[in-house]
């Protein structure tokens, strides 16, 4: 797994994410990542990109899709779970572990 934390989700950090990637793995590896509908995945700059990269396939969850997207899945269970009746105190971030989000 390769994972980075941004403070901005523009196509210039989306771009060096898939730098990293890059540089990660195994040049004869093909890539193949599972992106949702976000406007900065289908930037001009990043189409420029992939096209220079062939080993990089994109696939895009369907429009409206949230359920595959896992993100939201984690979410809406963590609001499922702990945020119902009101128990706001119970911030979504404060069950996130990864090391960049701080409740």
């Amino acid at each position: 797994m390769i994972e980075r934390c941004q403070s901005h989700d523009t196509h210039v950090e989306f771009i060096a994410f898939l730098e990293t990637i890059d540089r990660q793995t195994p040049r004869r590896q093909d890539l193949h990542l599972i992106l949702d509908n976000y406007g900065t995945h289908k930037h001009p700059t990043v189409k420029a990109w992939l096209a220079e990269h062939p080993r990089f396939h994109f696939h895009f969850t369907p429009t409206g899709a949230s359920w595959l997207n896992l993100v939201e899945r984690f979410f809406a269970e963590i609001t499922r779970k702990r945020l119902r009746r009101g128990d706001l105190p119970q911030r979504p971030r404060a069950y996130c572990r990864h090391p960049c989000v701080r409740p």
